[in-house]
C-alpha cells in the first residue's frame, strides 16, 4: 500500500469507533465534526473499503473497521505512552487530577496515596469525588477511577492498587461475649447482623464460599446501613456482625477492637484497580499519580 493512512486519520478513526459519535470524537480531538467526516470518507476511498456505518443518528465501525481499530489501540497506546514518558521527564506535573472512587476507597486513598502524591508534586491538586455508584469517567470528565478488577471496563487501562482483598464477617469482643461464634454461614441465623441494601432498596444477602461450595444467606438483624464505614462503626459498638472489606476492618482487627469470623468461608477476590481511558494521551499528573500508587505494597 503506497498511500498509508496518516497518524491523524488513525487517531480520528479510533476516537470515532470509541465514542460511536462524530461530535464526541471531534470534541476530544478539537476539530469540527465535518472535518472528521471528510477525513473518514477520504480514508475509506483510499483503502477501498468501508470502515464506518453511518446513519443520521449514529455511527459504528464495520467489521473491517472494528478489526482495524482493535489492532490500532495497543499501537496508539504504546505511542502515547512513549511520548508521555518523554513529556513527564521534562515537565513538572501541574494542574488538577480528577479522580472518582467509592467512599471506602476514597478514605483509603486519603490515608495512603494522596498525602504522598501532594507532597511529592506540590504544583498538583487532586479533585477526589466519592461516588458510591459507577460513573462513566469519560462522560463525567474524570482522569481516572477506581473499581474492583472484574468491574473495570474492557476498553480501559487498569493499574493494580494493592493486592487481593476479601469480604470479612467481623464483630467486636463485647458482642461476642457470652455468645457462640458462628462456625458456618447457617449459624448467622442465630445472630444480630448489620445489613446493607442493594441498589433496588432490598437488604443485601451475604455470600460465602469454601472449597467451591457457594452459600448465600439472607441474614437477620434490626439494623440496615448504606455505608461500609457506618457498618464498621456499628460493629465496633457491639451492635452485631458486619460483612465489610478486609482493608476497612484491618486496623481494627490488628488493634483487637474487632474479631474476624468465618475466615475459611471468605475467599479472596482480585482487588482494586485504578483505570483510565486507553485511547487518550496520559497527562503527566496522572502518570505521576500512578507512579506513587505503585509504591504501595500489594498488601494494601
Amino acid at each position: 500500500m503506497n498511500d498509508l493512512p496518516s497518524l491523524t486519520e488513525l487517531k480520528a478513526l479510533a476516537a470515532i469507533a470509541t465514542h460511536r459519535s462524530f461530535r464526541k470524537a471531534a470534541d476530544e480531538l478539537e476539530v469540527a465534526p465535518s472535518t472528521l467526516s471528510h477525513m473518514m470518507t477520504s480514508l475509506e476511498a483510499r483503502l477501498g473499503m468501508r470502515l464506518l456505518n453511518r446513519t443520521t443518528r449514529s455511527v459504528a465501525p464495520t467489521q473491517a473497521g472494528e478489526r482495524l481499530v482493535e489492532r490500532l489501540r495497543p499501537i496508539l497506546q504504546d505511542l502515547y505512552g512513549a511520548l508521555a514518558e518523554i513529556d513527564a521527564s521534562r515537565i513538572r506535573p501541574t494542574g488538577t487530577l480528577r479522580v472518582t472512587a467509592s467512599d471506602t476507597v476514597s478514605l483509603l486513598l486519603l490515608q495512603t496515596v494522596i498525602p504522598v502524591f501532594l507532597k511529592r508534586f506540590p504544583d498538583m491538586a487532586v479533585d477526589l469525588v466519592a461516588e458510591p455508584a459507577f460513573v462513566d469517567i469519560v462522560a463525567e470528565g474524570f482522569d481516572a477511577g477506581f473499581r474492583l478488577g472484574e468491574d473495570v471496563p474492557r476498553d480501559m487501562i487498569a493499574v493494580r492498587f494493592g493486592g487481593p482483598s476479601r469480604m470479612l464477617a467481623v464483630a467486636s469482643p463485647s458482642y461476642l461475649a457470652g455468645r457462640d461464634r458462628p462456625r458456618t454461614p447457617d449459624d448467622l441465623s442465630g445472630h444480630r447482623c448489620i445489613r446493607t441494601r442493594t441498589p433496588n432498596g432490598r437488604p443485601s444477602k451475604w455470600a460465602f464460599e469454601r472449597h467451591g461450595q457457594a452459600v448465600t444467606i439472607d441474614v437477620p438483624g434490626p439494623l440496615v446501613l448504606n455505608r461500609t464505614e457506618l457498618m464498621t462503626e456499628a460493629a465496633l459498638r457491639g451492635l452485631g456482625i458486619a460483612l465489610v472489606p478486609e482493608l476497612v476492618a484491618r486496623r481494627h482487627l490488628e488493634a483487637g477492637m474487632l474479631t474476624s469470623l468465618l475466615d475459611d468461608w471468605c475467599p479472596p477476590y482480585p482487588g482494586l484497580f485504578l483505570y483510565y481511558p486507553g485511547h487518550r494521551h496520559v497527562p503527566a499528573g496522572l502518570r505521576a499519580f500512578i507512579d506513587v500508587l505503585k509504591v504501595f505494597p500489594n498488601e494494601t
